[in-house]
């Protein structure tokens, strides 16, 4: 007689402890160079260099060290797979936001071996983003969500060559700085566009569902978010580069196809989510966010596109003040602080309890924030390209009422997380 086969035993889920505090480490470096890039928009025009200073503690510091912290984890969750080390994950971290520190300060301090080695290790931090996103998936236990993992390595493989193209030009290879008015429109598409912005969407394709209460379907325009904007930017900026006209202008239509496309999936699942009853006002500025930053996306990404197929190829087809409201401020920034605002509860460290006071806190004055937000968005939006400085001051206190504000209580309710649960 055969003896009974022995009952299969189910996969110990992973120890994600490390892992949720290497995002919040990162969420809230990212909100320091958030609230840095702030401050610097203060300093005289000079000295801040117009509008790069506070565009660089913007992109290659929030943008960069809350992905850096973010993308392996989703990549981990979605696989249903141990994560990296918490030794590789905060290395990672430490090297995207110290580079984008020392080139901060390299340039702003006319110190050009300074930023050249911040170059250098931000590239290196970005390998190692890489790498922690991507080990993860030789365990996996369940799908490993290849359009997300395949989206992430193509972000990746754009911000180390926008990058490349940055740290070249600063320790002064000829070549590159007598071409540099082509190639800059190049390195803002690569950082701004295909990193990330593919990145932003490319997670929100499973995000904004679960921030709104609907079901995450696989959708059509899903695929073509990914897309357009994996294919869109790099063309854009070889078109520049190459001083291609038509190659600049597929990849314009391409990008503006992925922008379009992830507008269509946001409103096919905003159709379906949950009408919550409970802790409205966090609900309210986490999805008020993230639907008020796809807006500027789509209007952004109109006025970046529109220029390469109205200019082509030419230098002043890139232009930081017609995009710096709309995708940095309205977009990028939104989009970090809603994030932000619904993962410090749902997985932060602390008691339920502690979890219920941390929604409450950040849904304080919720539509007061999205409101200063979104008025300091449109004041840039207006104010840069037209050259209206009343409009540009104004963008200054109502973004720090919003997104600073924003910043501040959600330090505080990390805080509230890590304090001692009562016996």
């Amino acid at each position: 007689m055969s003896s009974p086969a022995a009952p299969r035993r189910r996969p110990v889920p992973a120890d994600r402890s490390n892992d949720r505090l290497v995002v919040l480490a990162a969420l809230g470096i990212a909100l320091v160079f958030l609230l840095a890039s702030l401050v610097s928009m203060l300093l005289p025009p000079e000295t801040r260099q117009g509008a790069w200073l506070p565009l660089h503690l913007a992109l290659a510091g929030a943008a960069a060290t809350a992905i850096a912290g973010v993308m392996p984890f989703f990549s981990a969750a979605l696989a249903a797979a141990p994560p990296a080390g918490a030794r590789l994950r905060f290395t990672a971290v430490g090297a995207v936001s110290a580079g984008a520190l020392a080139v901060s300060v390299g340039v702003i301090g006319q110190a050009s071996v300074l930023a050249v080695a911040g170059g250098l290790l931000f590239i290196t931090g970005a390998g190692l983003t890489g790498l922690a996103t991507v080990r993860p998936l030789r365990r996996a236990l369940g799908p490993s969500r290849g359009l997300v993992t395949r989206a992430y390595v193509l972000a990746l493989s754009a911000l180390a060559a926008g990058a490349a193209l940055a740290t070249i030009f600063l320790a002064g290879w000829p070549p590159l700085v007598e071409s540099w008015a082509h190639a800059r429109g190049a390195h803002a598409w690569l950082n701004l566009v295909g990193f990330v912005s593919l990145v932003i969407a490319t997670t929100l394709l499973h995000f904004f569902p679960t921030v709104v209460g609907a079901r995450i379907v696989a959708r059509p325009s899903a695929r073509l978010t990914v897309a357009g904007l994996a294919l869109g930017a790099p063309l854009v900026a070889l078109g520049l580069v190459l001083g291609s006209d038509p190659l600049a202008r597929i990849g314009a239509v391409c990008s503006l196809g992925g922008a379009a496309a992830l507008a269509v999936y946001a409103a096919q699942t905003w159709r379906t989510r949950a009408r919550w009853t409970s802790d409205r006002g966090w609900h309210r500025f986490a999805m008020g966010g993230l639907v008020c930053a796809i807006g500027w996306f789509e209007a952004g990404m109109a006025l970046a596109a529109g220029r390469v197929l109205l200019l082509g190829s030419e230098p002043a087809a890139w232009s930081i003040d017609v995009v710096a409201g709309p995708l940095v401020a309205g977009w990028m920034s939104q989009a970090v602080v809603a994030s932000a605002t619904h993962l410090v509860p749902a997985i932060g460290p602390g008691s339920p309890v502690a979890h219920a006071s941390q929604r409450r806190l950040l849904g304080r004055d919720a539509e007061l924030r999205l409101a200063g937000i979104n008025g300091g968005a449109a004041a840039l939006a207006l104010g840069l390209p037209l050259g209206l400085e009343p409009l540009q001051a104004a963008a200054v206190p109502l973004l720090g009422l919003g997104l600073g504000s924003t910043a501040l209580l959600l330090g505080v309710a990390v805080r509230v997380g890590l304090r001692p649960s009562a016996p």
